[in-house]
């Protein structure tokens, strides 16, 4: 079949994030500054560039308590950085959690029971249990087209990798099994690999 995404009403759901899956989720930490902190996950996530190293997720949608906008983007806008927290198959549930319409105010870490950490270089905290964590500073927000699209690009300046998953100087994602979006309600676990040789 063909259809354009203007008729997508073809289908009973949108295939679109199925089509473009598994997609890795980067969970966001940020803050304000009045200093309350927000903790979301967004599968719209990647990393785009590794020298320097740059990432970037993308927000859709609005809350209502904010204009035209989410909490972790006003925030990055705000101080000008962000951590990417990465999500484990044992933080599986706490990340659904923080997925949570909830107000400005409210502290997702909380809400989640999950352990704070400092970071080195920017003052937004990070999880403690978190695999690897990215410290970001804001690099550029892009207006994408359609209602209330923002893409958060940053450039990463500090990393923190947790000494359970290097084994001889590898980070062995295997052994904590990254969950990955692959569209409707589905997500997955990354738990099996395989190594290909470049053509010289």
């Amino acid at each position: 079949m063909f259809y354009t995404p203007k008729e997508r009403n073809a289908l009973p759901h949108d295939p679109f994030k199925a089509i473009v899956s598994p997609r890795p989720i980067g969970w966001i930490s940020s803050i304000d500054k009045n200093q309350n902190v927000n903790l979301a996950p967004y599968s719209f996530f990647n990393a785009i560039a590794d020298e320097p190293p740059m990432v970037m997720f993308s927000t859709n949608g609005k809350k209502s308590d904010q204009k035209n906008i989410k909490d972790s983007a006003s925030n990055i806008i705000e101080t000008k950085e962000f951590v990417v927290n990465m999500v484990s198959k044992a933080l599986l549930k706490s990340m659904n959690t923080s997925s949570g319409n909830y107000p400005k105010n409210v502290d997702e870490f909380e809400i989640c029971d999950l352990q704070k950490a400092n970071c080195n270089l920017v003052s937004v905290p990070r999880i403690s249990k978190s695999p690897a964590s990215l410290e970001c500073k804001l690099f550029q927000v892009l207006k994408l087209p359609g209602k209330d699209n923002n893409m958060i690009i940053g450039e990463v300046v500090g990393i923190h990798l947790s000494d359970d998953f290097l084994k001889n100087g590898i980070f062995d994602i295997l052994d904590f099994m990254p969950i990955a979006r692959l569209g409707y309600k589905d997500y997955t676990t990354i738990s099996k690999k395989f190594a290909l040789e470049r053509p010289d």
